[in-house]
């Protein structure tokens, strides 16, 4: 178990005072039997009404109503957690899943619905050529293999770039380029499994690094808000892989929305009005800090400018 601390905090900066719209946060991870919150809270300045919500997938939604007008917008969420996720979780599938090709029962298939669909162009199948070369021609493909070699080819074969561009790459962008984001990583993965008949969701949060506590590697997306994949498999349930990072299992991934596309799981959307031309800038930084007992705590912390 893990006792950690996050802190996420974005800063707007405009060149004269504006007034804001609506601003949708999405900074509370969900209690579970890997999550259990300690506790939370969310700072606004200038001050701003909240109400809270769940949306379609249960997700803690908060909406940030604005009254005052300012020049600058800061917002800063704090959380405290114990963390109960293993190196490698518990894939007990069910054995009619363990080889692939499978069906999920009905009852499955009817609530996994439209995680099930590919949501993106692919007009020459590439993504989906690209997902057939984790089966093994020559025998029976492992489910489970199959999907430890899919998200260890990204993480050995993909650069990791961060991007300032709003939203995320389609994934036949980067399959060509052979780049990308977190995000973008995940998305692949996702569109990818699904070429194949596999249920996914997009999941964003955090990251903790342990190289801060001794590690012997480092952690790709640490610092930032980072984004990863669940892929369902019966009995095993849904599966996190970081395809970033080449993880399996939610050892140091700090979960808190999942959605069935990416652009249901941005941290913080918002608007403001006033001219194109008022907006200076905006400044990202999370930090991640672990504390055993006796301990003090270690950060992972790196300042970001970018659009979330």
């Amino acid at each position: 178990m893990q006792h950690l601390t996050v802190e996420h905090s974005t800063i707007y900066r405009y060149a004269r005072p504006v007034r804001f719209g609506e601003h949708r946060l999405m900074f509370r991870p969900r209690d579970s039997h890997d999550i259990r919150l300690i506790s939370t809270g969310i700072k606004i300045m200038p001050a701003a009404e909240i109400r809270w919500l769940h949306d379609v997938f249960n997700n803690s939604i908060a909406i940030a109503s604005f009254s005052d007008m300012a020049d600058t917008l800061e917002f800063v969420s704090t959380i405290t957690l114990e963390h109960y996720g293993g190196d490698y979780p518990d894939l007990t599938l069910a054995p009619y899943a363990r080889i692939f090709p499978f069906t999920y029962s009905g009852e499955e298939m009817a609530d996994l619905g439209r995680t099930l669909e590919r949501h993106y162009e692919d007009p020459e199948h590439e993504v989906l050529e690209w997902a057939r070369q984790f089966l093994n021609r020559e025998g029976e493909t492992h489910t489970y293999d199959m999907l430890i070699a899919m998200n260890s080819a990204i993480n050995a074969r993909f650069s990791y770039a961060r991007r300032y561009d709003l939203g995320t790459q389609p994934p036949l962008e980067t399959l060509r380029k052979g780049s990308g984001s977190c995000r973008d990583f995940a998305l692949l993965m996702m569109e990818g499994v699904r070429s194949l008949g596999l249920a996914a969701r997009f999941v964003s949060g955090y990251l903790y690094d342990p190289v801060l506590d001794g590690g012997s590697e480092s952690m790709v997306g640490a610092g930032e808000t980072h984004a990863w994949v669940q892929v369902y498999l019966p009995g095993a349930g849904w599966v996190e892989f970081d395809p970033t990072n080449g993880l399996i299992g939610g050892a140091n991934l700090i979960r808190v929305a999942v959605a069935r596309d990416p652009s249901q799981a941005v941290p913080l959307q918002g608007s403001f009005f006033g001219a194109a031309s008022d907006f200076i800038d905006m400044e990202v930084k999370v930090t991640v800090t672990a504390r055993q007992a006796g301990q003090g705590a270690s950060p992972t912390s790196r300042p970001l400018v970018a659009t979330l």
